[in-house]
C-alpha cells in the first residue's frame, strides 16, 4: 500500500506541475483525431474533457515522463543532496568512488524521503480527487501546486526572491502568493545551490586539515617526492569510517529540510 501511495504521489508531481489537461480545441462537439508517428487517437462523443480518450492520456503521460528529470532537479531537494554528496566524494580525494550511479541513486531515494510529505499532500488534495472525477484538471493543477510552492518558499531566501522579481522587471508582489512559478522556481534553485555550497564547505574542512597535517609531516621528514595524497587518502577514509561519516552527513543533510 505504501508503494502504491508513493507511486501516486510521484505521478501527481509529474502530472499536476505541468497542468495536464485537454487543449481547448478538443472540447468541441463531434469527433476529433490526432496523429502522431503513425498512431492515431480519436476523441468521440461530445468531445468533453471528462471523455478524453485513453490513447490521448497515454500520449500526454509519456510526454510528461520525458520532462520528469527536469522537474526533479528544479522543484525538489535533489539539487542540494547531489551537490553535497559530490563535494563529499571530492573532499575524500576519490574521483570515481563511489560511482556516479551510486550517488545519483542515493540522492534520488533521499529526495523521495524528504519530499514524501509534500507528495502525499499533492496526492490527497489534487491527484486523487482528479482521478476520481471530483476536481477539474485546472482546479487539480492549482491544488497540486500549493504544497509544492509551500515547500519551495520555505527553502528559498528572500534575497533570491527579490533578484528574480527584479530581473523579470515586474513590480514586487505584496505577498509570496503573488510570485509566479517562473520566478519562484529559479529563486528556489539559487537558494538550493547556496545551501549546498555552505554544507559542502563545512564537509571539506576536516579533510583539508588532514591534507595540511600530512603535507607538513612529509616536508619535515624531507620526503618531498612522496605525493601527500597517497598518505592522506587512507587516513581520511579511516577517519570517515571511525566517525560513521555517512550516517553523520546524511543525518545533517536531511535535517536542513525540516
Amino acid at each position: 500500500m505504501k508503494g502504491k501511495t508513493l507511486f501516486k504521489s510521484l505521478a501527481a508531481l509529474c502530472l499536476l506541475v505541468l497542468g495536464l489537461y485537454a487543449p481547448e480545441g478538443f472540447s468541441a462537439a463531434g469527433g476529433q483525431s490526432i496523429s502522431l508517428g503513425g498512431v492515431s487517437a480519436t476523441l468521440g462523443g461530445t468531445g468533453s474533457k471528462e471523455e478524453m480518450a485513453l490513447a490521448l492520456k497515454i500520449l500526454l503521460g509519456l510526454t510528461v515522463l520525458s520532462l520528469a528529470p527536469a522537474l526533479l532537479v528544479s522543484m525538489t531537494s535533489f539539487v542540494r543532496i547531489i551537490i553535497v554528496l559530490s563535494m563529499l566524494r571530492t573532499a575524500l580525494g576519490m574521483q570515481e568512488t563511489p560511482p556516479n550511479t551510486v550517488l545519483i541513486s542515493l540522492a534520488l531515494f533521499l529526495t523521495l524521503f524528504t519530499m514524501t510529505p509534500v507528495l502525499d499532500q499533492m496526492n490527497a488534495r489534487s491527484f486523487g480527487p482528479f482521478m476520481s472525477g471530483k476536481l477539474s484538471a485546472e482546479r487539480a493543477f492549482e491544488e497540486g501546486m500549493k504544497p509544492m510552492r509551500e515547500f519551495m518558499v520555505r527553502q528559498t531566501r528572500e534575497q533570491d526572491f527579490s533578484l528574480m522579481v527584479q530581473l523579470s522587471k515586474k513590480p514586487m508582489p505584496e505577498t509570496v502568493d503573488g510570485i509566479s512559478n517562473t520566478q519562484l522556481i529559479p529563486a528556489f534553485m539559487l537558494s538550493e545551490l547556496r545551501s549546498a555550497f555552505q554544507i559542502g564547505f563545512v564537509v571539506f574542512l576536516p579533510f583539508l586539515l588532514i591534507d595540511l597535517v600530512v603535507s607538513s609531516i612529509l616536508m619535515s621528514l624531507g620526503m618531498m617526492m612522496v605525493p601527500p595524497a597517497t598518505i592522506a587518502l587512507p587516513i581520511k577514509i579511516l577517519m570517515f569510517i571511525l566517525i560513521d561519516g555517512w550516517n553523520l552527513v546524511i543525518r545533517s543533510l536531511i535535517g536542513t529540510f525540516q
